[in-house]
């Protein structure tokens, strides 16, 4: 059966990590036999330059078509107005898609640089509504000015999306440690965080197995660095996982090691947690851990959905390899003290892969 993976670049570093997780399923299709085939569309400026828009409805359906979506960075700061034809394709998968689950795990790997050694987290984000004015909408847009000297910001939490959420945090939990951390603010917040606490805590009677807390988004950035070793699956709504899963990731290595994966009931999408990094684009010095981690991520993700034990072993060697490369002083990128390129680190990557038992 062939596995179609839909690989679209992105912006600034996006095509040189790509271009390596590309590498490692071709090598992973030589030594699984998974049937890879590769399917690339622009995202971003090189889409914009050539269709006028940055994101579209041809690609969001070949996200819907294929098993499986990589996207890279995207520089969305600098793209032009929504009119001209600069549209968020992170914002919009994640909405039109109806990504609603972002998954975010935080480990360290044994001897690779981090700031906590120890550490095995994921964070388990909503992804569909909270703060994010550009999603939470089904016309229009959350975010308004009724006069010059005035913005307002609308929060938008439901019963329904926080209890999928939750749904996924407790089904993850029962795989490892079997403990879940709802995070929210619900002493300030009280109706929206209030409705987030409430709805996982009820949803909890059905997984007696997991062990239930609860903790304040400002005490949790405090614990993350000072005991994250005691944290197993992290519960949060939109905006607090974006902002707890990027300081998760510094404890454990950084954001070029972190991977990230939107899951829907029909489509996931495999991105890196980072930005694009226009600074350094080209410069073959970006690591392509994230993208990498996130890859595995989507195949583990489609080994579960279609039961391919294949698909399993193939994630599990690709994290395997990349935790024995960062091991390694010598097999690492340079913003980890190492001497290797992007492209360079790829192609060991992949020489591995292919040569693995």
């Amino acid at each position: 059966m062939a596995l179609n993976i839909l690989l679209l670049p992105g912006d600034g570093i996006g095509p040189e990590i790509t271009d390596t997780a590309e590498a490692a399923l071709a090598a992973l299709d030589k030594r699984f036999g998974l049937g890879v085939n590769i399917i690339r569309r622009d995202i971003g400026f090189a889409a914009l330059k050539t269709t006028g828009a940055t994101w579209n409805a041809a690609t969001e359906d070949a996200c819907r078509a294929a098993d499986g979506v990589i996207m890279g960075p995207t520089d969305t700061a600098a793209y032009p107005p929504p009119e001209e034809g600069g549209i968020g394709p992170s914002a919009h998968a994640r909405k039109n898609l109806d990504l609603f689950a972002n998954i975010r795990p935080s480990r360290s790997a044994p001897g690779a640089p981090a700031l906590k050694h120890g550490v095995d987290l994921v964070i388990v984000r909503e992804n569909t509504e909270g703060f994010y004015a550009d999603r939470n909408m089904a016309l229009g847009n959350a975010e308004f000015m009724p006069d010059t000297g005035t913005a307002l910001a609308i929060r938008k939490i439901t019963a329904s999306a926080s209890e999928r959420i939750a749904r996924v945090a407790y089904e993850m939990a029962m795989q490892r440690r079997k403990k879940v951390t709802v995070i929210h603010k619900s002493n300030v917040l009280k109706l929206t965080c209030g409705l987030f606490l409430d709805t996982a805590e009820k949803l909890g009677a059905e997984y007696p197995a997991v062990e239930v807390d609860e903790c304040h988004v400002d005490a949790m950035a405090s614990d993350l660095v000072r005991k994250p070793e005691t944290f197993d699956v992290v519960l949060c709504s939109n905006m607090y996982g974006d902002i707890l899963s990027n300081l998760a990731a510094e404890v454990t290595g950084g954001l070029g090691l972190a991977g990230s994966l939107n899951r829907g009931d029909d489509v996931s999408l495999a991105q890196a947690a980072h930005g694009s990094a226009p600074d350094i684009a080209g410069q073959g010095v970006a690591n392509p851990g994230s993208i990498l981690r996130s890859t595995a991520m989507l195949l583990q993700d489609l080994s579960k959905r279609r039961s391919d034990n294949a698909l399993a072993g193939a994630a599990a060697a690709l994290d395997a390899e990349i935790d024995a490369m960062l091991g390694d002083a010598g097999s690492r990128t340079s913003d980890l003290g190492g001497g290797l390129t992007t492209s360079a680190f790829g192609g060991m990557l992949a020489k591995r892969l292919s040569e693995g038992e």
